[in-house]
């Protein structure tokens, strides 16, 4: 969601050397993308790994230092690593190490949830910079990566003529967000059922056990990806080869928009105001409870209904929905 900001960023300064601060697992996600001309990765949850990293933000003398992040460890980071002006959101009482920054609107002294595509590019805003024409999510490959994409689908019996439909069901979050595999397994049952597809389920790590829940409890056939320990990067090519994705309220949802490949998202514990752009292709299931959102890693209440009443009945209905929508438009 903050790719129109780098893309936004490399417009207005051509002729600058951009430097990006990411978490090591997550660098795959912007890998082969045209805006930075250097990574460093981010390692800063240890004290010698904060240090580190204002160590080599003072070897880079930066003039500008952009934070898409709130926190206040992430503002003085580049505070103590003499990163030259530093523009972010003034708010957690770090505004005295800003240089400027935009305050975010609140309502009844709450922090009013607005689309994080929105939200990151008032950031721009505060530096006038021009916006980019286009608000989507953009990914990059390279010709080897979807060659290796291609060598792994291949492996998989997917060809060209195949119905393909990804299956998304972990969440990094945490379990909050993870609609139940038994569900997935039913769903997984249906799909097969309604389009004789081959569906391909993507496991990240520490997600072999949902992957093998579902693999286990669904008579319909499965590829299972989480042997194969696909990346971040080579994620990219294989949920750009599905027809459809159906994924908790997690990272994939956004490689799917990236590329243009329609999306039924499973929501429960998250607010969507936060999420609610780009969503052409995109149907999101949620019910409304009063206890949701809440933002919570693991359900405070216990019965995570947020999730589990959702059925996968609906979530059949809605890709349905969807597929016709995209085909028929």
């Amino acid at each position: 969601m903050s790719t129109p900001v780098f893309s936004c960023i490399r417009q207005n300064y051509r002729d600058s050397i951009l430097i990006g601060v990411i978490r090591k697992y997550a660098s795959g996600v912007i890998e082969d993308a045209p805006w930075f001309d250097h990574i460093i990765d981010c390692e800063d949850k240890t004290v010698k790994g904060f240090f580190n990293l204002v160590k080599a933000i003072r070897n880079i003398r930066p003039g500008i230092t952009l934070l898409l992040t709130n926190s206040l460890r992430s503002a003085l980071i580049p505070w103590l690593g003499r990163g030259g002006k530093i523009y972010g959101y003034r708010r957690n009482g770090r505004s005295f190490l800003l240089t400027g920054g935009p305050i975010p609107k609140q309502t009844n002294g709450q922090i009013t949830p607005v689309p994080m595509v929105y939200y990151y590019l008032e950031i721009c805003k505060e530096l006038c910079l021009t916006p980019p024409k286009s608000l989507k999510p953009e990914l990059f490959m390279s010709s080897s990566l979807k060659q290796k994409g291609m060598q792994i689908l291949q492996k998989y019996g997917i060809t060209k003529n195949d119905m393909v439909i990804g299956i998304n069901p972990g969440a990094k979050f945490g379990s909050s967000k993870c609609w139940p595999p038994e569900y997935f397994a039913r769903l997984v049952e249906m799909l097969d059922q309604q389009w004789q597809c081959k569906i391909l389920l993507f496991a990240g790590p520490g997600e072999n056990e949902i992957a093998k829940t579902i693999v286990d409890k669904s008579k319909a056939p499965v590829i299972n990806t989480a042997p194969d320990e696909i990346n971040l990067s080579l994620l990219k090519p294989l949920i750009n080869r599905c027809q459809l994705l159906v994924t908790n309220d997690t990272g994939p949802r956004h490689y799917a928009v990236a590329f243009d490949v329609p999306v039924v998202v499973i929501m429960g514990p998250t607010d969507p105001r936060y999420t609610c752009a780009n969503l052409e292709k995109t149907i999101v299931i949620r019910k409304h409870l009063a206890c949701s959102p809440c933002h919570r890693k693991i359900c405070p209440e216990g019965h995570h209904n947020c999730m589990r009443r959702i059925t996968p009945e609906e979530v059949l209905l809605a890709c349905i929905e969807l597929m016709n929508t995209v085909r028929n438009p």
